[in-house]
C-alpha cells in the first residue's frame, strides 16, 4: 500500500487489497501512520509493521509493532545486528509481558 491516504481509502473501498505493509518512515508522521493502521484494521485487513533498509539498532520499532497489534514484523534477516536488535526486543517484551509473540498466527502479536 501506498504512503497516501487516498491511495488506503480507494483500495479499502474498490477491495483491490486485504494488507497494509506500514513503513512507518515513509508514512510522514507516526499520527499518520497510526491511522493508517487504524483503517487498515477497520477494513479488515492484516497489518506488518516494516523496517526501512539502512536502519539502526534501535529497536523502537518493535515496540510499536507490538503496540499497535500488528500482525506481523518485517525486519529481515537476522545476520545484521540492525535486524537483530528487533528481534532481541522481541523476545524482551515477550519476557517482560508474558505475551507469546511467536503465535502470531490469526490474533497478531496480541498475546
Amino acid at each position: 500500500m501506498s504512503r497516501r491516504t487516498w491511495d488506503l481509502a480507494w483500495a479499502v473501498e474498490s477491495r483491490a487489497a486485504d494488507a497494509l505493509l506500514l513503513k512507518v518512515n515513509q508514512v510522514g508522521t507516526l499520527l499518520e501512520a497510526a491511522d493508517a493502521c487504524r483503517a487498515a484494521r477497520s477494513a479488515g485487513w492484516s497489518v506488518t509493521v516494516s523496517a526501512r533498509s539502512g536502519e539502526t539498532e534501535d529497536d523502537w520499532l518493535a515496540d510499536l509493532a507490538v503496540g499497535w497489534s500488528a500482525d506481523h514484523i518485517k525486519v529481515g534477516s537476522i545476520t545484521q545486528s540492525e535486524r537483530l536488535a528487533k528481534y532481541n526486543r522481541m523476545l524482551e517484551i515477550e519476557a517482560e509481558t508474558g505475551l507469546e509473540l511467536r503465535e502470531w498466527g490469526d490474533g497478531g502479536m496480541r498475546g
